[in-house]
């Protein structure tokens, strides 16, 4: 799964200490996990089984350990994916992930799949960022995306932010326990995509310390 290298650097940005590795010992023994990754579902799928990460991941998440899916990364936490035929998921989360139905500019004409660059995120209905990590960004704050699908997940109140490509609306942040994710790249976001990752280790920080208690 690629862009790894930029997460790497957006979390040393931060003073994250972030280890790439495939090595499900390294995974498990992670205080937190990022999973990143650009390309297709199913090829992603077929790594992470051969790999012995589906368990692994499974495993941390259940224990409590914060979670940041990226791009690629948030789809593989839903149930299954219809790029190029249907393909399960790690189902962390119940839900679907489908590509951009022919999306319209308000004139009518048709918008290029993928998605590729700047587009805002807002709150989802009746959702307060506070708490969670988008918490301190504005409700007009501008992310970079690279996508041609998109989730759409069962339970709609796991929804932080959604976005719009045309006439379509989606989901661009989730959250549900120990869990986050998003279908823009912080990494390459600037300050505002940054500020995720200082919250991320916030988060780190803050289980640390409830350990010591």
């Amino acid at each position: 799964m690629g862009n790894v290298c930029s997460v790497q650097r957006a979390c040393q940005a931060v003073g994250l200490k972030a280890v790439i590795t495939s090595d499900p010992e390294q995974v498990e023994s992670a205080d937190g996990i990022i999973l990143p990754g650009v390309g297709a579902f199913g090829d992603a799928m077929q790594s992470l089984q051969r790999l012995g990460l589906v368990e692994v991941l499974h495993r941390v998440v259940h224990q409590g350990k914060p979670l940041l899916g990226i791009c690629l990364g948030m789809q593989l936490l839903m149930t299954e994916s219809e790029e190029f035929g249907l393909h399960q998921g790690l189902n962390l989360l119940n839900g679907r992930v489908i590509r951009f139905d022919c999306p319209r500019h308000d004139d009518g004409r048709i918008l290029k799949v993928p998605q590729v660059g700047w587009n805002r995120i807002v709150p989802a209905p009746q959702i307060d960022w506070k708490g969670t990590f988008l918490e301190g960004l504005t409700a007009d704050t501008d992310m970079y995306f690279v996508h041609s699908y998109y989730i759409v997940p069962r339970d709609p109140s796991v929804i932080l932010a959604v976005s719009r490509y045309g006439q379509i609306e989606f989901a661009s942040a989730i959250r549900s326990g120990n869990l986050f994710a998003c279908q823009f790249h912080p990494e390459k976001s600037g300050p505002s995509g940054i500020r995720i990752y200082r919250r991320f280790r916030a988060k780190l920080e803050s289980l640390r310390r409830e350990c010591l208690v």
